[in-house]
């Protein structure tokens, strides 16, 4: 039985397909929603010093903007949740704190097809996770 749904979501036009599939099975099992974004620590750790303050506020309002998608996608509640840290690791981490039964994900992300077969992100939540990993490949357009 599915109670608890956790979708990792990074904002990107990937993941749009994995929200939906998600939703959809949480409808179905009439299950929690959380939607998680993780503000990437290393992308703000790699800027220059100058410019770490209006990277990490840009990731953020990234990250607002993302859980406003999932929220818009669906009529029932959807506990919203940003972290910061390594994404893969956040995520499995949130799935073992809150004793989920699904984590649901695309797998490509924000940085898309520089990636072999499934982003990497995508594969250490799927090698790392304790509970079952759903991934959701986007579907090429027609």
């Amino acid at each position: 039985m599915i109670e608890t749904v956790v979708i990792a979501t990074d904002g990107s036009e990937s993941v749009e397909r994995a929200v939906d599939v998600a939703l959809d099975l949480a409808r179905r099992f009439d299950a929690t929603v959380h939607a998680l974004y993780v503000v990437d620590e290393s992308e703000v750790d790699s800027s220059p010093e100058a410019v770490e303050a209006d990277m990490r506020e840009a990731l953020e309002e990234s990250g607002e903007e993302a859980l406003d998608d999932v929220r818009e996608r669906t009529d029932s509640g959807v506990r919203t949740v940003v972290r910061n840290g390594r994404p893969a690791a956040e995520v499995c981490g949130y799935a073992r704190e809150n004793d989920v039964d699904l984590v649901a994900t695309g797998t490509r992300g924000r940085h898309g097809e520089n990636r072999f077969l499934i982003g990497s992100v995508a594969e250490r939540v799927v090698r790392s996770c304790p509970t079952p990993v759903l991934t959701v490949r986007q579907l090429q357009e027609t």
